[in-house]
């Protein structure tokens, strides 16, 4: 039986000696497919005794992030889409103190120390602000065993009897977190605990207690919490531990168990009723694949259903990219993506449904307008732009951006097709595997820095869309086809971009030429970070780029020019008619 992410908890928190409880916990362990998905998260928060309102902080804080968090795409990583929900948090708290009469004085507001611990697949992932604190005790250490702290403690020391907190939820607009993963292991613990327990229970007597009550850690969790208050503690007192039960098996994921259970489909042909559709006509049919024009039978509306060739049918890693084209495209919701609908019936076989794209390809486009006007290639360029946005908000990489995965519809609108290439940050941290830095697509338009062995990235999918844009307004390549036979670093020094200048019948602009220069850089930190910067050079003249391929002053103004040049001979006369 594949086994799945198991967790025993134990916690406690009580008030101790002070009259209000400004400590907060709290555990999310969330049903199995967002187990899958998202992880468990645990969180721990201690307001600031200065403050009146710091538990309202506290309780803030970690209630938030736990719903929070839970709400985020499952496309984004966990470091995302934790510090997203924290930096939204941080900046609520701080408008709440902001808003109140402590506006002036930061210690009376809404502050809080904060510590977070997702564990998902086979990883604990921490996030960490303040002076609260996370530690691991490894299952496998059997003699002499020890508390390894993992978060480091935002206080800065003035004396031995005086101290301040130089980092903590709310205090500033903008703030910092510290976020590291460890991989998780069987039978290992992880302690969560504010001062009130650290600083006066030894690391030996919780270590002892976790070992005594490992079947009840509520009971471990309280015997430590009566320690600390024993050993007069006067601050409130909060402690979690949990400990890793079972560990998912490397693979598994939600696509991999439809895998297992979803047959082949069978081969299909026109008028052929198949899963609730009508086979309508053969679209494309290639050794990975088949595409079919087929019809809802009930609801009469047009689809693409695409299956895949019965010949890779034993093939796991062709199988889940197949059916990650589709948990792709029912995650983004963008008018230049290409949409799959919502299945109103279970499926019985293992294929694709999307819309049906009444229009062309750009590769056919293209061949049927050769000289498109520059404001055309604008708008085609623009809308693939758009698309783009939409995977990169997801976390997600095209890396196969090319003329043939761009439609365009007979109203002009261009939508981006074809996600089997995609790599997606939230999928490869579940099956909690390396990179495939192996090239997804195709050679003429992909970036440099996969033929050398670099993973890409957001700049990788910026740089297919430049050389797009050069090859809408050339019909030609910026590198020809050298990109594809770079090995090393030194070979994409050696790449020399063929401008679009020389192309004197295309009438492109310098600055134009340049922006589209810097999009396909080779090196991927000399390109735009952004997609957008792109799209706006590409229509407002960068100052930097109408200063480099400004022309002389004898090709703009010959008389101006000459006018100087006469001017500077005339002083040279008269200087040495004064000697």
């Amino acid at each position: 039986m594949t086994k799945q992410l198991l967790i025993q908890t134990g916690q406690a928190t009580d008030a101790g000696r002070k009259k209000i409880n400004q400590d907060y916990i709290g555990v999310n362990l969330p049903n199995d497919l967002l187990v899958n998905n998202k992880g468990i998260a645990i969180a721990i928060a201690d307001g600031i005794s200065s403050s009146q309102v710091s538990q309202v902080a506290s309780q803030a804080a970690v209630n938030g992030f736990l719903e929070d968090y839970f709400c985020t795409s499952d496309a984004w990583s966990v470091k995302t889409s934790g510090i997203k929900v924290l930096s939204a948090l941080n900046s609520w708290l701080f408008s709440q103190t902001q808003n109140s009469p402590h506006r002036f004085n930061k210690d009376k507001g809404y502050v809080c120390t904060f510590s977070a611990l997702v564990l998902k697949s086979n990883t604990a992932h921490i996030f960490h602000c303040g002076d609260s604190r996370i530690y691991q005790l490894s299952g496998q250490q059997t003699k002499s065993p020890k508390l390894e702290q993992l978060t480091m403690d935002h206080r800065t020391i003035i004396s031995s009897t005086e101290s301040y907190l130089a980092r903590a939820l709310g205090v500033q607009q903008q703030l910092d977190f510290d976020y590291q993963s460890v991989q998780l292991n069987v039978g290992d613990y992880y302690i969560l605990t504010t001062d009130g327990i650290y600083e006066f229970v030894s690391e030996q007597f919780i270590i002892e207690q976790i070992h005594k009550h490992h079947h009840d850690l509520d009971q471990a969790a309280n015997s430590i919490l009566k320690q600390a208050y024993a050993n007069d503690s006067g601050d409130n007192l909060s402690i979690q531990i949990v400990k890793i039960i079972a560990l998912p098996d490397l693979d598994l994921e939600e696509i991999s168990q439809q895998i297992l259970s979803l047959p082949i489909a069978p081969s299909l042909s026109p008028r052929m009723e198949f899963d609730g559709y009508l086979i309508q006509r053969e679209i494309y049919i290639s050794s990975r694949s088949h595409v079919y024009l087929a019809q809802d039978i009930e609801s009469k509306k047009q689809y693409v259903i695409k299956t895949p060739s019965v010949e890779l049918c034993k093939d796991t890693a062709y199988l889940e990219s197949f059916l990650t084209e589709d948990w792709i495209a029912k995650r983004i919701d963008n008018a230049h993506v290409l949409k799959a609908p919502n299945s109103i019936r279970p499926k019985n076989f293992m294929y694709l449904a999307c819309e049906y794209i009444e229009g062309k390809s750009l590769s056919q486009w293209m061949r049927d307008n050769p000289n498109p006007s520059i404001e055309k290639v604008r708008d085609i360029v623009n809308q693939v732009a758009k698309g783009l946005q939409a995977f990169h908000r997801q976390e997600m990489v095209h890396q196969d951006l090319r003329p043939n995965n761009i439609m365009i519809d007979q109203q002009g609108l261009v939508k981006i097709i074809d996600f089997g290439s995609t790599k997606v940050a939230g999928i490869l941290e579940t099956k909690n595997m390396k990179e495939d830095n192996r090239i997804q697509g195709t050679a003429l338009f992909s970036a440099p820095e996969y033929f050398i062995g670099y993973g890409g990235d957001s700049r990788s999918d910026l740089f297919s869309l430049a050389v797009i844009t050069y090859h809408l307004l050339s019909g030609k390549l910026p590198y020809d086809t050298k990109v594809s036979r770079c090995t090393n670093k030194k070979d994409l020094q050696k790449l020399q971009y063929q401008t679009l200048q020389h192309f004197d019948e295309l009438g492109v602009a310098p600055w134009v030429d340049e922006a589209i220069k810097k999009g396909c850089h080779p090196e991927p930190l000399k390109r735009y970070q952004e997609v957008s910067e792109f799209i706006y050079d590409l229509h407002h003249p960068n100052k930097d780029f109408l200063r480099k391929t400004r022309p002389a002053l004898i090709e703009r103004n010959p008389v101006a020019f000459w006018q100087g040049v006469s001017a500077i001979l005339l002083g040279v006369v008269v200087f040495l008619l004064a000697r």
